[in-house]
């Protein structure tokens, strides 16, 4: 019988088999990585003729029906005097270098399966091992020595495949279930919508080529499944290895979620888990203190906990992970990072791919390169995109820190002084009105903000003793510091012409920031290792504006999809009202007895306006004029409970007429379903426009000197964009049927009257 083949780096055997102890309690160093690679260089710079280092080894070790094949570069191989050979692995702490002692079980463990490796590719009898630490900060390093025979390194690597073994034998078992339930899965629904199987054969076939994908598919058709089904085929057949379904809300995370449970349904068997953010997965309330039970003794238990919950669950969400990590003492947050890296497919938030802070980094590059991003709500992806690869700076937090470390912590108070510094020139530096811009980053700041940072870091790691006692001093400040300035300086380094500096003087304190402009080649650049992005929205339009802000390449393809729904399913209709601001006191009664109009009819409706204020404003005079109608009114602020009351609200069997009033491009204007009589109409109340401000004038700037139009870039299609995803609300299915109203008279006009979905324009009714 042939043996199944199980493909491992050597970190990642020997993670596994020997990890222990707990989670780190409290901060971890932002810098750790790129500290690890300069210590690795500096090491390895010290290497004399004859030395090598990153020597990449490879090596085949049977055990029972399995053929373990494990790789890995090992960090030097050096040659003794005696002409002998000693293998390094080289490991940075944080710690002092006396808690090495005689050297972690895990470090040394990579090391002996390095020095078997290589002596069997040379036939050596022995080898001897040295495994040194460097502490980070500074160049002080120890280093710890063992002479081991090639039978005890045989030994040695036989213990270690067999501690691996049952779970590769659980994802061979669990592989073979998944494939063989994939080829004779069928389509969970009796039919496809119209263009809902046009769009699912182009998922596919742009998986199957390694290429992207930018669709746009009307609400109601599908798109979820649209995705996911053939994402799942591509799966089953070896075309792809995994698949991440990218969402920006939580509300499509479930969405995503439920069309796994009719997947699962109907005959497969996948492992899918859904991550859930760090202060919303853990059991205690204030994360990552001292004495957590459940980081203590983590490593010890993480690796039955996860054989348990991969045996016996398919899809993982945030309760069932939560009750594995109750029943094995693990931290539940931890737990499901762990866990993803063993999943087929993981449903999470944009950023766990895009956001150069949080991504997962210990994705290996061979399994990403067979890896799908399925990217829902894809419109989200360039405000997001900015937000990701922009970073600020505000002086007060500098200020305080310099205050409170004067004395207790010279070196920090110093460095804390510094940076005030510079904010009190750069204010110096600003116009009468306060405020500064520039093509460039302030060139002096990275070092001040790096001399910062270390020091920070330190203090994180050995806090002192005794601080000054400030009033309104945020605890944890220091920390909230050290997070914006690592940051700041990760920003630096992706700086080019796509980003502006600015700087506004704001109630006494100065603001700094450095503004991503254009976001599509750092998006690219976070998703190039994987095989394929699949980017679909029901709001794509205009798509050279996506495929532009998002960054596409030639051989991209795009898609857009038909509304399978019919004409006789809504009634569209344009109130000239101006909702300008200048405007809106004189659109209070027209609004208000339109929206009496449209409510005309039993059932329920909802109104989105494009602030707070203006919202208000127009429900004073409904509910004064109309008070028999029942009203409801989302509030600033709402908590997931009251969303659901809100949204629960909408029952189709409502006695009386229900009119809620909610904002433009919030919480429920996009990724909310409420089909058939929950939803009966939608007044939209305005073009949507963002609000004017300094950061969407540069953005208009930018890009009319980017010979495009700047002020359709910075406003009028991401405005857009809100006003048909709001009006997706209303027709779910072939079912639904509805009144949408528009209010605006710039409806009427171009640009606006083009970006209309095309089910909308063709039956446009001026009121």
């Amino acid at each position: 019988m042939d043996c199944a083949e199980v493909f491992l780096s050597v970190r990642t055997l020997v993670e596994y088999a020997f990890s222990s102890g707990s989670l780190e309690p409290g901060f971890r160093s932002g810098s750790a990585m790129a500290e690890g690679t300069r210590i690795h260089q500096h090491i390895q710079k010290q290497y004399k003729e004859g030395d090598r280092k990153e020597v990449y080894l490879k090596t085949e070790i049977p055990y029972e029906d399995l053929l373990f094949i494990i790789d890995g570069r090992c960090d030097g191989l050096l040659a003794g005097e005696d002409g002998t050979l000693i293998v390094e692995e080289i490991k940075s702490i944080a710690g002092p270098l006396d808690s090495t002692q005689e050297g972690r079980e895990v470090h040394w463990a990579q090391a002996l399966m390095y020095a078997y490796m290589i002596t069997l590719e040379q036939e050596l009898a022995s080898i001897e091992v040295k495994l040194t630490y460097v502490l980070r900060g500074s160049d002080e390093q120890r280093s710890l020595y063992r002479k081991a025979t090639r039978e005890e390194l045989a030994a040695f690597a036989a213990d270690t495949v067999a501690r691996y073994a049952p779970y590769a034998k659980l994802r061979i078992r669990h592989g073979a279930l998944r494939d063989e339930s994939i080829r004779s899965l069928t389509f969970p629904f009796p039919d496809y919508r119209q263009g809902q199987r046009r769009f699912a054969a182009a998922v596919y076939k742009t998986a199957a080529e390694g290429v992207n994908l930018f669709a746009q598919a009307p609400t109601g058709i599908g798109k979820t499944m649209s995705t996911l089904f053939p994402a799942v085929k591509a799966l089953g057949e070896g075309i792809i290895s995994g698949i991440f379904y990218l969402t920006a809300k939580t509300v499509t995370r479930f969405a995503a979620q439920e069309s796994v449970l009719l997947l699962v349904a109907g005959g497969l068997h996948l492992h899918a888990i859904t991550l859930t953010a760090k202060e919303k997965a853990c059991f205690r309330e204030e994360c990552g203190k001292e004495g957590c039970p459940f980081a203590e003794g983590y490593y010890d238990r993480v690796n039955a906990a996860l054989l348990d919950m991969l045996e016996h669950e398919t899809l993982m969400t945030q309760e069932i992970i939560a009750g594995y990590a109750r029943r094995h003492e693990v931290c539940p947050f931890e737990f499901s990072l762990d866990a993803a890296y063993a999943c087929d497919m993981v449903i999470c938030d944009y950023n766990y791919i895009y956001d150069p802070r949080i991504s997962l980094k210990r994705l290996p590059e061979e399994r990403k390169k067979k890896t799908v991003l399925l990217v829902d709500e894809a419109h989200n992806l360039v405000d997001r995109g900015r937000e990701m690869f922009s970073a600020s700076l505000t002086k007060a937090p500098f200020l305080s820190l310099q205050r409170q470390y004067k004395t207790v912590n010279r070196k920090l108070g110093a460095a804390s002084k510094a940076v005030n510094a510079f904010f009190i020139a750069l204010r110096k530096s600003c116009s009468e009105d306060g405020g500064g811009q520039w093509a460039e980053y302030p060139e002096d700041l990275p070092l001040l903000l790096e001399a910062f940072a270390a020091e920070a870091e330190l203090e994180l790691l050995s806090p002192s003793s005794s601080l000054v006692a400030l009033p309104d001093e945020e605890e944890g400040s220091l920390l909230d510091t050290y997070y914006a300035v690592q940051g700041m300086l990760r920003t630096f380094k992706t700086y080019d012409e796509r980003y502006v500096t600015y700087a506004e003087v704001r109630r006494g304190d100065v603001f700094l920031k450095l503004f991503n402009l254009d976001p599509s080649h750092l998006l690219q650049q976070m998703a190039k290792g994987f095989r394929s992005q699949i980017l679909f929205s029901a709001t794509l339009s205009p798509m050279s504006y996506y495929r532009d802000m998002i960054g596409s390449a030639e051989e991209d393809y795009s898609l857009r999809v038909a509304s399978p729904f019919h004409k006789e399913q809504w009634e569209v209709s344009v109130l000239p009202v101006s909702t300008r601001y200048h405007d809106r006191a004189h659109s209070l009664v027209p609004l208000s007895d339109t929206l009496r109009g449209m409510a005309a009819k039993k059932g329920n409706y909802l109104v989105f306006f494009p602030s707070y204020a203006y919202l208000q404003n127009v429900f004073e005079v409904f509910t004064d004029k109309y008070p028999e109608i029942m009203t409801l009114v989302q509030g600033s602020g709402m908590s997931e409970q009251a969303r659901e009351e809100f949204l629960s609200s909408f029952r189709p069997d409502n006695p009386e007429t229900l009119l809620g009033f909610a904002v433009l491009g919030g919480i429920f204007s996009e990724g909310v379903d409420l089909p058939g009589d929950r939803l009966n109409g939608v007044m939209i109340v305005g073009v949507g426009l963002p609000q004017v401000g300094l950061e969407r004038n540069l953005l208009r700037g930018y890009f009319q000197s980017q010979g495009k139009n700047g002020f359709d870039y910075a406003y009028v299609y991401p405005g857009m964009c809100k006003v048909q995803q709001a009006g997706g609300r209303l027709i779910r299915s072939e079912s639904d049927s509805g009144i949408i109203v528009l209010a605006d008279d710039r409806f009427l006009q171009q640009p606006y009257a083009d970006l209309l979905p095309e089910e909308w324009r063709d039956y446009l009714i001026r009121t």
